[in-house]
Protein backbone atom coordinates (compact mmCIF):
# COMPACT_ATOMS: atom_id res chain seq x y z
CA UNK A 1 0.00 0.00 0.00
CA UNK A 2 2.70 2.25 -0.51
CA UNK A 3 1.98 5.68 -2.02
CA UNK A 4 4.66 7.75 -1.33
CA UNK A 5 8.33 7.61 -2.27
CA UNK A 6 10.05 10.42 0.23
CA UNK A 7 11.95 7.70 1.84
CA UNK A 8 14.47 7.06 -1.06
CA UNK A 9 15.83 10.21 -1.39
CA UNK A 10 19.14 9.09 0.27
CA UNK A 11 19.20 5.55 -1.78
CA UNK A 12 21.77 6.76 -4.68
CA UNK A 13 23.60 3.51 -4.77
CA UNK A 14 20.21 1.11 -5.92
CA UNK A 15 21.01 -0.99 -8.20
CA UNK A 16 17.25 -2.78 -8.19
CA UNK A 17 14.35 -1.72 -6.87
CA UNK A 18 11.36 -3.45 -6.66
CA UNK A 19 7.80 -1.46 -5.94
CA UNK A 20 5.02 -3.07 -8.11
CA UNK A 21 1.78 -3.87 -6.33
CA UNK A 22 1.30 -0.70 -4.54
CA UNK A 23 -0.73 2.54 -4.77
CA UNK A 24 1.45 5.01 -6.23
CA UNK A 25 0.00 7.36 -8.30
CA UNK A 26 3.03 9.67 -8.80
CA UNK A 27 7.11 9.58 -8.87
CA UNK A 28 7.75 12.57 -9.94
CA UNK A 29 10.92 14.08 -7.75
CA UNK A 30 11.13 10.53 -6.15
CA UNK A 31 13.82 7.95 -8.24
CA UNK A 32 15.30 10.39 -10.87
CA UNK A 33 18.51 10.47 -8.70
CA UNK A 34 19.06 6.93 -9.16
CA UNK A 35 21.34 6.97 -11.97
CA UNK A 36 22.53 3.23 -11.03
CA UNK A 37 19.13 2.10 -11.25
CA UNK A 38 19.46 -1.43 -13.46
CA UNK A 39 15.99 -2.95 -12.58
CA UNK A 40 12.75 -1.34 -11.59
CA UNK A 41 9.43 -3.09 -11.11
CA UNK A 42 6.63 -0.49 -11.01
CA UNK A 43 3.71 -2.79 -12.49
CA UNK A 44 0.15 -3.08 -10.96
CA UNK A 45 0.24 0.55 -9.54
CA UNK A 46 -2.00 3.57 -10.63
CA UNK A 47 0.49 5.58 -12.35
CA UNK A 48 -1.31 7.54 -14.82
CA UNK A 49 1.14 10.50 -16.71
CA UNK A 50 3.30 8.37 -18.65
CA UNK A 51 5.16 11.85 -19.57
CA UNK A 52 6.13 12.70 -16.05
CA UNK A 53 6.89 8.85 -15.48
CA UNK A 54 9.56 8.37 -18.28
CA UNK A 55 10.78 11.76 -17.60
CA UNK A 56 11.66 11.00 -13.97
CA UNK A 57 13.81 8.01 -15.08
CA UNK A 58 15.72 9.61 -18.39
CA UNK A 59 18.83 10.00 -15.89
CA UNK A 60 18.76 6.27 -15.53
CA UNK A 61 21.56 5.24 -17.59
CA UNK A 62 22.06 2.26 -16.51
CA UNK A 63 18.07 1.21 -16.34
CA UNK A 64 17.83 -2.70 -18.98
CA UNK A 65 14.64 -3.85 -16.91
CA UNK A 66 11.27 -2.07 -16.31
CA UNK A 67 8.26 -3.07 -15.61
CA UNK A 68 5.18 -0.37 -16.21
CA UNK A 69 2.12 -2.81 -16.99
CA UNK A 70 -0.95 -3.02 -14.99
CA UNK A 71 -0.96 1.14 -14.61
CA UNK A 72 -3.21 3.38 -16.38
CA UNK A 73 -0.21 4.90 -18.56
CA UNK A 74 0.29 1.73 -20.01
CA UNK A 75 -3.00 2.09 -21.96
CA UNK A 76 -1.83 4.53 -24.24
CA UNK A 77 -2.01 3.94 -27.78
CA UNK A 78 1.76 4.51 -28.49
CA UNK A 79 2.75 3.80 -24.76
CA UNK A 80 5.62 0.76 -25.72
CA UNK A 81 7.12 2.89 -28.54
CA UNK A 82 7.25 5.68 -25.89
CA UNK A 83 9.13 4.18 -23.55
CA UNK A 84 11.60 2.29 -25.99
CA UNK A 85 12.52 6.00 -27.47
CA UNK A 86 12.97 7.63 -24.44
CA UNK A 87 14.44 5.50 -22.74
CA UNK A 88 16.48 3.48 -24.89
CA UNK A 89 18.99 1.54 -22.32
CA UNK A 90 16.02 -0.32 -21.40
CA UNK A 91 16.10 -3.97 -23.13
CA UNK A 92 13.47 -5.69 -21.22
CA UNK A 93 10.13 -3.88 -21.07
CA UNK A 94 6.93 -5.41 -19.38
CA UNK A 95 8.78 -9.13 -19.61
CA UNK A 96 9.43 -9.12 -23.47
CA UNK A 97 12.78 -8.13 -24.86
CA UNK A 98 12.93 -4.80 -27.22
CA UNK A 99 13.82 -5.89 -30.57
CA UNK A 100 15.41 -3.24 -33.06
CA UNK A 101 12.25 -3.04 -35.58
CA UNK A 102 10.47 -1.72 -31.75
CA UNK A 103 13.14 0.50 -32.03
CA UNK A 104 13.56 1.13 -35.37
CA UNK A 105 9.73 2.34 -35.60
CA UNK A 106 9.84 4.70 -32.07
CA UNK A 107 12.57 6.40 -33.80
CA UNK A 108 10.29 6.92 -36.92
CA UNK A 109 7.59 8.32 -34.67
CA UNK A 110 9.26 10.13 -31.93
CA UNK A 111 11.92 11.58 -34.40
CA UNK A 112 11.45 11.35 -38.21
CA UNK A 113 14.00 13.54 -38.89
CA UNK A 114 16.82 11.55 -37.08
CA UNK A 115 15.42 8.21 -38.86
CA UNK A 116 15.58 9.84 -42.27
CA UNK A 117 19.12 10.70 -41.44
CA UNK A 118 19.69 6.95 -40.59
CA UNK A 119 18.79 6.11 -43.40
CA UNK A 120 20.96 8.19 -45.68
CA UNK A 121 23.88 7.34 -44.27
CA UNK A 122 24.92 3.70 -44.21
CA UNK A 123 29.02 3.38 -44.64
CA UNK A 124 29.39 6.64 -46.36
CA UNK A 125 26.68 6.27 -48.78
CA UNK A 126 23.10 7.11 -49.89
CA UNK A 127 20.76 4.32 -49.32
CA UNK A 128 16.90 4.44 -50.93
CA UNK A 129 15.24 2.75 -49.05
CA UNK A 130 13.19 2.29 -45.59
CA UNK A 131 14.46 0.95 -42.37
CA UNK A 132 12.08 -2.14 -43.27
CA UNK A 133 13.41 -2.54 -46.59
CA UNK A 134 15.66 -5.76 -48.22
CA UNK A 135 18.31 -4.48 -50.16
CA UNK A 136 19.58 -6.63 -53.27
CA UNK A 137 17.18 -8.73 -53.53
CA UNK A 138 16.28 -9.97 -56.99
CA UNK A 139 12.79 -10.85 -56.38
CA UNK A 140 11.78 -7.16 -56.00
CA UNK A 141 9.02 -5.69 -58.39
CA UNK A 142 9.02 -2.43 -57.59
CA UNK A 143 11.86 0.31 -56.84
CA UNK A 144 12.49 1.20 -53.58
CA UNK A 145 10.72 4.49 -52.63
CA UNK A 146 13.59 7.71 -53.30
CA UNK A 147 14.16 9.32 -49.78
CA UNK A 148 13.48 13.45 -50.75
CA UNK A 149 15.68 15.52 -48.51
CA UNK A 150 13.96 17.88 -46.08
CA UNK A 151 13.77 21.30 -47.14
CA UNK A 152 16.67 23.69 -45.63
CA UNK A 153 19.08 20.95 -46.02
CA UNK A 154 20.01 20.79 -49.34
CA UNK A 155 24.28 20.78 -49.79
CA UNK A 156 24.44 21.13 -53.85
CA UNK A 157 22.28 23.76 -54.79
CA UNK A 158 24.53 26.85 -53.60
CA UNK A 159 22.10 27.75 -50.38
CA UNK A 160 23.81 29.42 -47.25
CA UNK A 161 21.52 27.65 -45.30
CA UNK A 162 22.99 25.69 -42.07
CA UNK A 163 23.22 21.63 -42.87
CA UNK A 164 21.82 20.76 -39.84
CA UNK A 165 19.76 22.89 -37.23
CA UNK A 166 20.48 20.32 -34.24
CA UNK A 167 24.08 19.55 -33.76
CA UNK A 168 22.74 15.55 -32.44
CA UNK A 169 22.19 15.37 -36.14
CA UNK A 170 25.65 15.84 -37.30
CA UNK A 171 27.10 14.07 -34.30
CA UNK A 172 25.12 11.17 -35.58
CA UNK A 173 26.22 11.61 -39.53
CA UNK A 174 30.10 11.58 -38.00
CA UNK A 175 29.45 8.45 -35.48
CA UNK A 176 27.84 6.22 -38.21
CA UNK A 177 30.20 6.95 -41.04
CA UNK A 178 33.13 5.34 -38.73
CA UNK A 179 34.21 2.55 -39.77
CA UNK A 180 34.90 -0.56 -37.06
CA UNK A 181 38.50 -1.18 -36.91
CA UNK A 182 40.90 -4.47 -36.02
CA UNK A 183 44.18 -5.10 -35.06
CA UNK A 184 45.98 -8.16 -33.80
CA UNK A 185 49.86 -8.76 -32.53
CA UNK A 186 51.40 -11.76 -31.75
CA UNK A 187 55.00 -12.13 -30.01
CA UNK A 188 56.47 -13.78 -32.47
CA UNK A 189 59.65 -14.48 -30.14
CA UNK A 190 57.49 -16.76 -28.37
CA UNK A 191 56.34 -18.99 -31.47
CA UNK A 192 58.85 -21.76 -32.27
CA UNK A 193 60.35 -22.34 -35.42
CA UNK A 194 59.89 -25.73 -37.69
CA UNK A 195 63.12 -26.83 -36.58
CA UNK A 196 62.48 -26.42 -33.21
CA UNK A 197 59.34 -27.87 -33.02
CA UNK A 198 61.25 -31.45 -35.02
CA UNK A 199 63.69 -31.31 -32.52
CA UNK A 200 61.36 -31.22 -29.49
CA UNK A 201 58.76 -33.42 -30.97
CA UNK A 202 55.53 -31.96 -29.08
CA UNK A 203 52.73 -30.66 -29.81
CA UNK A 204 52.26 -27.29 -30.70
CA UNK A 205 51.07 -24.68 -27.99
CA UNK A 206 48.08 -21.80 -29.11
CA UNK A 207 49.40 -18.88 -30.27
CA UNK A 208 49.01 -15.56 -27.62
CA UNK A 209 46.99 -13.17 -29.90
CA UNK A 210 46.01 -9.58 -28.52
CA UNK A 211 43.05 -8.51 -30.89
CA UNK A 212 41.54 -4.99 -30.08
CA UNK A 213 38.66 -3.14 -31.61
CA UNK A 214 38.18 0.39 -31.93
CA UNK A 215 35.57 2.70 -33.99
Amino acid sequence: QIQDLTFLIKNYCLTELYLNNNELTDISGALKHLRSLQILFLHNNELKKLHKTVKEMKGMISLQTLNLFQNPLAYDPDYRLYVIYFLPSVQLLDRKLVTQRERESALHLYNPKRAWLAQSVAFGKRVDTSLGTTVGSSRCTQPAPRLIMPSGHEFGNNTNKVPFEDPEDAVLVRAMTRSLMEFSSVDWNKVATCQERRLENKAEEPLEKLTVQFR
